[in-house]
């Protein structure tokens, strides 16, 4: 009886397990049609995700080969002009506040790059290299606006005067005059340092503030000219050159003071590194056309005398042509009664100069420019890297 009992439960119990396990494997079985069904769901989104991106894809591609083709291609109505999309992608911070003047080697600056435009990978590789070329825009021209006038009103000049020819004039594109019908400038610079997203450059002649649309490494191999040719009056360069520096006893030690101001925002590591700055670059005649030819035109006199004050540092060479017309109908005045001054790094330079090319460093002052030169990219900033 007892038997007969436990046979009854075991097959009781049997059967339970196996409708419960039916009843999981039905269970399961609809989660895995259903996992199935959202798989192959999944699948679809994702095909139609990729298949519209590669039609977005080869929208953007179609538009931007006909943008191309359309700004390649001159059109009637705009006097077959073309135009491209740039922007600059940095910014100069010189030792020229207010001019670019001469090559020196030691004129330096800072690149600073925009850094949403140009992240600080895209430098990578170029502290490899000695030199580079620095694509830049004459922002400071004073006929800038003629840019934007219809060309018969623009007032373009095809011959500009030349310094070295004193006043004889050349035509624009044989010349590195500013004043050009699209004024891109040019030069090649040292490359001193790399850092995040500045670059510091030696032996420049950019002004401050200006706009760089590009850098390129300089390739010897390639850049450097082998038996180049230039016209003879670019080889007189003793017609810019002046015949001595001196500075006054006092000069050292009014820079001195003022080095206490200018120190933390200075691109050189001393007063003394300055004054040798200072004596490269009137080492070479700096005024403009009209200043050597009038040094007496366009003067002010000073507040405590009769002496007459000129600033060499912000002369638009493109007045040269209205001054020079002008030459014979002023009266001279002696040229050593003069005084000029040159700006550097926000510091006012003074100084005199000769009929012989002989020049006078006198005195140095903070002038406005000072207040207005960022301390972000100065020596102690590159001090490490250059040691």
């Amino acid at each position: 009886m007892v038997g007969k009992r436990l046979s009854i439960t075991l097959t009781i119990t049997f059967a339970a397990i196996s409708f419960s396990t039916a009843i999981s494997a039905y269970v399961l079985s609809r989660k895995c049609k259903g996992l199935k069904s959202k798989i192959l769901e999944l699948e679809a989104s994702l095909k139609s995700s990729l298949d519209k991106c590669a039609s977005e894809r080869q929208g953007r591609i179609r538009a931007q080969q006909t943008l191309r083709k359309e700004l390649s291609q001159p059109k009637s109505e705009n006097l077959k002009l073309t135009y491209y999309p740039m922007a600059p992608i940095g910014t100069i911070r010189s030792c020229f506040s207010t001019r670019s003047l001469v090559y020196v080697p030691l004129a330096r600056a800072c690149l600073v790059f925009n850094a949403t435009r140009v992240p600080p990978a895209s430098l990578e590789g170029l502290a490899e290299y000695s030199h580079c070329w620095v694509l830049y825009v004459f922002h400071l021209n004073t006929d800038l606006e003629k840019l934007w006038k219809h060309p018969s009103q623009s007032g373009f000049k095809a011959k500009v005067r030349v310094p070295r020819l004193k006043g004889g004039r050349m035509g624009v594109f044989a010349t590195r005059s500013p004043h050009r019908p699209c004024p891109i400038g040019l030069t090649v610079a040292k490359v001193e340092a790399v850092q995040e997203n500045m670059i510091l450059l030696s032996g420049v002649d950019l002004v401050d503030g200006t706009p760089v649309l590009d850098i390129k490494p300089y390739l010897p191999y390639c850049d450097s000219v082998q038996k180049a040719v230039v016209p003879n009056w670019l080889m007189e360069d003793s017609l810019l050159s002046v015949s001595s520096v001196s500075f006054a006893e006092d000069f050292a030690s009014a820079l001195e003071n003022c080095w206490t101001m200018a120190e933390k925002k200075s691109l050189y590591a001393s007063p003394s590194e300055f004054q040798r700055l200072i004596k490269q670059v009137l080492s070479w005649d700096i005024r403009s056309l009209s200043q050597r030819n009038r040094p007496h035109d366009a003067l002010s006199k000073s507040d405590n005398n009769d002496e007459m004050l000129v600033n060499t540092s912000d002369v638009d060479e493109h007045q040269d042509d209205r001054a020079f017309l002008h030459e014979k109908d002023q009266n001279s005045v002696d040229s050593k009664d003069i005084i000029y001054h040159l700006i550097l790094e926000g510091l006012d330079v003074s100084y005199r100069i000769d009929h012989h090319g002989k020049v006078n460093v006198e005195k140095v002052s903070p002038s406005s420019f000072l207040d207005k030169i960022s301390n972000s990219c100065n020596y102690l900033t590159w001090k490490d890297k250059l040691q």
